[in-house]
């Protein structure tokens, strides 16, 4: 196992996991796309949204077929990781097709989902068999009354039992996302811990970033660092640096006496944007070349002014590399934000 001074700089080499395909500008070979197949989600968490939503009219969205194709392009040009997200990917309809019709494809190196658990115990063991390979839950709070209080109308159980669900059906890894708040959630940081490791779940922990204006708290105010969670957990914990990656930023810590991982997800006190190997697709079809940037390019329309022919597409794709910026302009001490909430592209 190779360990690091810094664990949260990762080399530049590691970024470039893919065949010969897509390069931005700087340099950065792009080999993880994350697909947002609905803003909708059956929770309302305080982060993540408003408490009243207005989300886009289904008419909208992205066809599962249109999602399929534009998916499969993105593999054809070098991209070998595909992860889907929402909103709450599970809650809409038909939407196993495009796991089945993704896990087929010989090129796919990974093909992972992020989901809040509500619809695993209906849909885990269906998951696995169409190639999901890993899935990633989030879980803010072990406490009834703050997971609720977190998520507005969910309930923990209901997540729990996803969880369950997803370990029996057998996935490759299966590891937990947690949004840290300072004084909402931040003092679970051990137990949260504590709870993967009974389970062999991996951890990470995330810093909350500033996308869409919310109406619960104010950024600044609950900001709590992963240097501040990490100080934290190494009270309770031996933690080792590892170089580890799963294809995305979280940098991974290891324990002694455990193979579960616990990773940190830092776009403020740690800005990854150098290593950055991922564009998003949401929902209505935007290509997003920077979670924290609205450069984009509009892929609905390209797909269907040319609904027979995918050189177009391809073309699209290529040139969008050029408008990748080389990073993204997160700062909790301004109310400038990115108005597009973290529902439409799943994070």
């Amino acid at each position: 196992m190779q360990t690091t001074n810094n664990p949260f700089s990762t080399p530049h080499s590691q970024v470039s996991d893919t065949r010969p395909g897509l390069v931005d500008r700087f340099g950065r070979s792009v080999s993880y796309l994350r697909i947002s197949v609905t803003d909708r989600c059956d929770l309302r968490c305080v982060y993540c949204m408003s408490e009243n939503m207005q989300f886009v009219p289904r008419s909208q969205l992205l066809t599962l077929e249109e999602i399929v194709r534009v998916a499969k392009t993105f593999v054809a040009l070098g991209v070998n990781r595909i992860r889907i997200t929402g909103g709450e990917p599970l809650t809409r309809s038909n939407i196993m097709k495009v796991f089945r019709e993704l896990g087929e494809l010989d090129d796919l190196k990974d093909l992972t989902l992020t989901t809040n658990g509500t619809q695993l115990t209906k849909h885990a063991r269906a998951l696995h068999e169409a190639g999901v390979s890993r899935i990633n839950i989030s879980l803010d709070s072990l406490r009834p009354d703050r997971f609720r209080r977190i998520t507005r109308v969910g309930q923990l159980d209901k997540t729990l039992a996803g969880i369950d669900a997803a370990l029996d059906a057998g996935f490759n890894k299966v590891k937990i996302n947690a949004v840290m708040l300072k004084h909402i959630n931040h003092d679970e940081a051990v137990d949260l811990v504590e709870f993967a490791r009974r389970r062999g779940l991996d951890i990470s922990f995330i810093e909350e970033m500033p996308l869409g204006l919310i109406d619960d708290h104010l950024r600044v105010d609950t900001y709590y660092s992963s240097n501040n969670i990490l100080a934290d957990l190494r009270r309770r914990y031996e933690l080792i640096a590892t170089t580890e990656k799963t294809g995305g930023p979280a940098r991974y810590y290891r324990m002694s006496d455990s193979n579960s991982r616990v990773g940190f997800i830092s776009p403020h006190s740690h800005n990854f944007c150098d290593s950055c190997n991922r564009v998003r697709l949401t929902a209505e079809g935007l290509l997003l070349l920077c979670l924290g940037q609205e450069h984009s390019v509009d892929l609905r329309r390209v797909v269907r002014a040319n609904p027979a022919d995918d050189e177009a597409l391809r073309n699209a794709i290529v040139q969008s590399m050029q408008l990748k910026p080389k990073g993204h302009n997160f700062d909790l001490n301004t109310r400038e934000v990115i108005l597009r909430h973290m529902n439409v592209t799943g994070g």
